[in-house]
């Protein structure tokens, strides 16, 4: 008993030991919101004050201190963010991830993103402005790493510290300017469909641009079935811990359609859900300086941000800046190919990958007068052809990344600031501009090029006859743009810009009208627009063609052989608006019945796997428009049946008919139980989160039930599926709404929190706010910031 006793107490002990070490690990591991601390490279004191959501406010005597002070308090709320972002475009996630990661490393390495960053870092003028804040930025985050606390997830994954670089940031840019990979997907399918399909199943695909879409106006002031395609870019995109850009919304209106007589300036970038949430919020002061920005990890200057001045933010512009060229491989020397008539070498690269826990792996990345082969990645590991990438971003002479993100972010005007767009190369960024003087500008940003021969860029072009591969560069002021147009505002919604040069419609990847039509139509029909009407718009649930298409489909579905619950459902889908709430059924339905009409009408051409890899391009979402409209097509008919051709009311109606009996067994016969929030709903994953099961609750954030969808404003991005559950991928990035008539009440807010520490109040103190639709105000008035308790003082040391 004495014993048992003693055991006791030496059980409570350890337990209260255990205790103790875990508050201390726990207080000492949260980001410092307040005291002081000495920083190296500062010349003059640094206050920050963080306000209720733990946005810094940073005060300083000059740019490059201030600079300091955000690397420091960016890499204490966001270090292994910064730390996985730095290694995605640099190939070096296995070394801490592991074996998993392999594939995503060759991918990257063979892309050859870290060579472009080395000829970039030998010419950038080391003497110029936005190196020289970026190297202070990087001083801050380099003291936060030698002095501040380790984040937990350095200790779980067992990965050492070391210091950030310049050739980080780039790698960073790297991977931003990669973006959503829809080449990679697109390119290479559309290529194997013309192997095996007839060209009137290709004709009948909304490949090319298109004249009959709700298009930007441009306002220039100054001028058979593919069952063995094997692709591994969804699978290398499904794991990448860092987020991709993939859509979004943005538009300005003009101080005539206003009720103050102001500008208002609406933003929400479309970017795959993680934890910690995509953009860090931080507002600088200095003297000859000031602006609050939403900083990606690891870039200095902000892609969207605002002052009193001016307000600037971006949507992806879906442009084609790779194309794909198939050379062929000599017969009797594999290690040259033919171009022009004649052979050339194969240049061989040999890269070496660290992998946790695994011997080091020696990748030979082969490149050509194009590019690098990239046949492993796209399907064609088998092929006789070498398949090489030409991307812009890594094939351009000039890597200005740097510079324009410095001088759109320290613009003194419009021009300034359209000086700075014209220095993008890539990503193709829609950046939208509007100021206190009433200006108003919409830029497609990018280095643009057309082919001297007539191709198909969405298919892969030939290698070899030296002919396909020439180009002419676009000149900035061609590219699509928009400024103080009559029509008194600016928007992108990833659609189709409208003509340039001579009537040219730019090649892209663009999405299908839905959203750019419901902002047109809603801007259209108002006037004296307050930021009230701004804020229903920015969350808005309502589809703009849903509407339209239910009819066709309630007017083709042969209704004389319905039962009752079909019958129900056909009324439920006839009296719906379109919008997509959380306690509404004809979503449901809707989007069930979508999946269904899609594999009836292409399946059986495309083969199972065709299927699948169609739903992951962007033509599913604009043919699924279009394959409704039309009367007759050549994809209706049934190719597994014999002699029956299929038309579109026998697709429709069987279509509906599954969709009714598969919601049935899914959710029961009640249909008022079909509703759409048992369906979709949105968890913000961490990557540990992902990763081990049971430290999902620690990590992740949600899940929650979430209202809107696919291509409503509202974007809610999710694939459509068999089994009719729509985990939610990916949405606003953040919400921003910025009213020149009161910048000082300027709205914003991101999906979770500022932290990326579990241990920090701010880790995700937005998740209800965001999910209901509400937002938090940006203080920029000291007099209301500085009522804020948190204060952190940075001293030189």
């Amino acid at each position: 008993m004495r014993w048992f006793k003693m055991f006791v107490k030496i059980l409570a002990i350890i337990v209260l030991l255990v205790i103790i070490s875990a508050f201390f690990y726990w207080n000492h591991s949260k980001p410092t919101y307040k005291g002081e601390i000495k920083l190296k490279h500062v010349q003059e004191q640094v206050d920050v004050f963080y306000d209720s959501i733990g946005v810094p406010h940073i005060y300083a005597k000059n740019q490059k201190d201030a600079y300091v002070a955000l690397g420091y308090v960016h890499a204490q709320d966001r270090l292994w963010q910064m730390e996985l972002v730095r290694r995605i475009g640099a190939g070096r996630l296995s070394e801490i991830l592991g074996k998993d990661l392999i594939e995503v490393d060759k991918f990257f390495l063979t892309m050859g993103i870290d060579i472009t960053t080395d000829k970039a870092i030998k010419e950038i003028d080391k003497n110029s402005q936005p190196y020289l804040l970026t190297q202070a930025y990087l001083n801050g985050i380099n003291q936060f790493i030698d002095e501040g606390p380790t984040p937990i997830e350095y200790t779980l994954i067992g990965v050492k510290k070391e210091h950030f670089t310049i050739k980080d940031v780039y790698n960073v840019f790297g991977y931003m300017s990669f973006s959503f990979a829809m080449a990679h997907t697109t390119d290479p399918f559309i290529s194997k469909l013309k192997e095996r399909l007839d060209q009137i199943y290709i004709d009948e695909l909304s490949l090319d641009s298109d004249n009959e879409t709700t298009k930007i106006p441009v306002y220039n002031l100054e001028s058979k079935s593919p069952s063995n395609f094997i692709s591994k870019i969804d699978n290398i995109m499904d794991k990448l811990p860092i987020s991709p850009f993939v859509g979004s919304n943005a538009w300005v209106v003009g101080s005539e359609k206003t009720a103050s007589g102001k500008v208002i300036f609406c933003n929400d970038p479309h970017i795959e859900y993680s934890q910690p949430a995509v953009w860090y919020q931080a507002h600088v002061v200095c003297p000859d300086f000031e602006l609050y920005g939403f900083n990606l990890a690891l870039t200095p200057f902000p892609l969207l941000a605002h002052n009193r001045q001016y307000a600037y933010g971006l949507t992806m512009f879906e442009n084609d800046d790779i194309d794909f060229y198939a050379v062929d491989i000599d017969s009797v020397n594999k290690n040259k190919y033919s171009f022009g008539g004649k052979l050339k070498s194969f240049r061989n690269l040999l890269k070496i990958i660290k992998v946790k826990d695994e011997e080091d792996i020696f990748l030979n990345v082969k490149t050509t007068i194009h590019g690098p082969v990239m046949n492993d990645f796209i399907g064609f590991k088998d092929s006789e052809k070498a398949i090489a990438m030409n991307w812009i971003y890594t094939d351009y002479k000039e890597n200005t990344i740097l510079e324009a993100t410095y001088e759109i972010s320290h613009a003194k005007g419009l021009e300034d600031f359209k000086k700075g767009v014209s220095k993008i190369i890539a990503p193709g960024l829609n950046v939208m501009y509007g100021d206190s003087d009433d200006n108003i500008a919409w830029f497609a940003s990018a280095k643009l090029y057309k082919h001297t021969n007539k191709v198909n860029t969405k298919s892969i072009l030939n290698g070899s006859n030296n002919i396909d591969n020439k180009i002419t560069y676009i000149e900035f002021k061609e590219n699509p743009q928009a400024i103080n147009p009559p029509w008194n505002y600016v928007y992108s919604a990833n659609n189709q810009p409208g003509k340039i040069l001579d009537s040219i419609l730019y090649p892209g990847y663009y999405l299908p009208e839905d959203r750019a039509k419901r902002i047109t139509d809603v801007l259209n029909g108002l006037t004296n627009i307050s930021t009230k009407e701004m804020k229903g718009l920015i969350t808005d649930v309502t589809s703009a063609k849903a509407p339209g298409l239910i009819k066709i489909i309630v007017d083709n579905i042969d209704k004389n052989n319905l039962n009752n619950n079909e019958s129900i459902a056909l009324k439920t889908l006839k009296i719906w608006n379109g919008a997509f709430n959380l306690k509404d059924v004809a979503p449901t339905i809707y989007t069930k019945f979508k999946y269904n009409y899609l594999k009836n009408v292409f399946a059986d051409e495309l083969g199972e796997e065709g299927f699948e890899k169609f739903l992951h391009t962007f033509l599913y979402k604009k043919q699924y428009n279009k394959q409704l409209t039309v009367d007759f097509s050549i994809w209706n008919d049934d190719i597994s049946t014999d002699l029956v051709t299929e038309n579109k009311k026998q697709i429709i109606t069987k279509s509906f008919k599954e969709t009714v009996s598969q919601l049935e067994k899914q959710h029961g016969k009640m249909i008022y139980n079909w509703t759409w929030n048992k369906v979709h709903t949105v968890e913000h994953e961490h990557p540990i989160g992902k990763k081990v099961a049971f430290l999902r609750k620690y990590f992740n954030v949600g899940p929650f039930e979430i209202n809107g969808s696919n291509e409503v404003l509202n974007n809610q991005i999710f694939e459509i599926n068999e089994s009719g559950v729509y985990k939610v991928k990916a949405g606003p990035s953040t919400r921003r709404i910025i009213d020149f008539n009161d910048v000082e009440s300027s709205l914003a807010i991101i999906p979770t929190g500022q932290s990326g520490s579990p241990f920090s109040k701010h880790y995700k103190d937005q998740a209800q706010k965001f999910i209901k639709g509400e937002f938090f105000t940006m203080l920029i008035n000291k007099e209301a910031i500085i009522k804020h308790n948190d204060k952190l003082i940075f001293k030189p040391e």
